[in-house]
């Protein structure tokens, strides 16, 4: 069978759909493998890619993590690498490994499809050398994000891939029927495949505490034992505390992000559903702030950014499945199941 390569941007859910495939094609009798040419670490200290070293538990594969996983790439790693011949010989090699062993290879896009494009290792070069076909999963919030599936796919065909299909992952309930309609019929007008629309899932798609701690940084002040809480939402405390107080009670187990100097902000947030306060510019709160986010178990996290940064900085943050987590894992295959023509999938991968 031909290998799937998931594409896409951050939050598109491409590990949770590669998860649930592979998942999906060995209960299909098929022996499915995993294999993330371009990797990505949670945190400073850890250097494990954590897509990884899921897949590699859940599918009981015995490979060594830096065959899975052959290379990683932060925002700077041209200085650090400087051969790019070396990285592609190595992921052609990593990927020969996992294909003498497994049928097919689901291969896992990085953040970004165009990641390590100097050194010829994004992810249209490396699907072109490895004659894998091209699976576009997107996150979809509005019409710029069809807007992304329509130019991938376009980049792909004219590229001269086989192009699986999409999934649109993550669909907030409101857009799901224009995502099966709307969105399903224009997609096939232009002559490309629609594959399913994955409702939004907070136990699956929802980011925890941790993994904003784990992007940013920073000293936990309170509720250390509460960051696997999920964060649905998120709230910038840019407006006055009587203008904030509507958005602070509507929007739920939400991420509140202020200045450490705004104690009437935070306290007011922490009166709400909220799942984090994250304070930003150094500033210590207020003792009170403290003792009421340890009262109420709400973690408190104080990072050294301004707020302009630390906004920036979360759009890096994506939920990540766990080893250990067992109702993600079964949702992820339940996903591919209920809600993508998975059988669709495997006919093109036979072709």
């Amino acid at each position: 069978m031909k290998s799937v390569y998931l594409i896409g941007t951050p939050g598109s859910g491409k590990t949770a759909v590669a998860l649930g495939l592979a998942l999906k094609l060995r209960q299909e009798g098929f022996n499915p493998g995993y294999f993330k040419p371009v990797g990505s670490t949670a945190g400073v200290l850890d250097q494990r890619d954590e897509d990884g070293v899921l897949m590699k538990t859940v599918l009981g594969m015995t490979d060594e993590l830096d065959t899975i996983v052959p290379l990683t790439a932060g925002s700077f790693y041209v200085s650090g690498y400087r051969d790019p011949k070396k990285c592609r010989d190595l992921v052609l090699k990593s990927y020969q490994e996992i294909a003498a062993k497994f049928d097919p290879v689901i291969i896992d896009g990085t953040s970004f499809p165009w990641v390590m494009a100097s050194f010829g290792l994004d992810a249209i070069s490396i699907a072109r050398d490895l004659g894998a076909g091209i699976l576009v999963t997107t996150h979809v919030k509005n019409d710029f994000s069809f807007d992304e599936t329509l130019f991938f796919n376009r980049y792909v065909v004219c590229k001269g891939l086989t192009l699986v299909g999409n999934i649109f992952n993550s669909v907030p309930r409101p857009l799901l029927a224009k995502a099966q309609g709307v969105y399903a019929q224009l997609l096939d007008s232009f002559g490309y495949r629609w594959l399913g629309a994955i409702p939004k899932r907070p136990e699956i798609h929802s980011p925890t505490v941790a993994e904003y701690y784990d992007v940013l940084g920073g000293e936990i002040l309170a509720g250390e034992d509460k960051l696997d809480l999920l964060v649905e939402d998120v709230l910038i405390g840019a407006m006055t505390i009587e203008s904030a107080l509507d958005s602070l009670r509507r929007a739920l187990n939400k991420a509140v992000i202020i200045g450490g100097d705004r104690s009437d902000y935070a306290l007011a947030a922490l009166e709400t559903s909220t799942s984090v306060l994250i304070l930003t510019g150094g500033l210590y709160p207020h003792i009170n702030v403290v003792t009421r986010a340890k009262d109420k178990g709400v973690p408190l996290i104080l990072v050294h950014y301004d707020t302009v940064t630390t906004i920036d900085r979360i759009s890096e943050v994506a939920r990540r499945i766990r080893p250990g987590d067992q109702k993600a894992i079964a949702l992820a295959l339940e996903n591919i199941e209920k809600y993508c023509d998975w059988q669709r999938v495997v006919e093109i991968l036979k072709v």
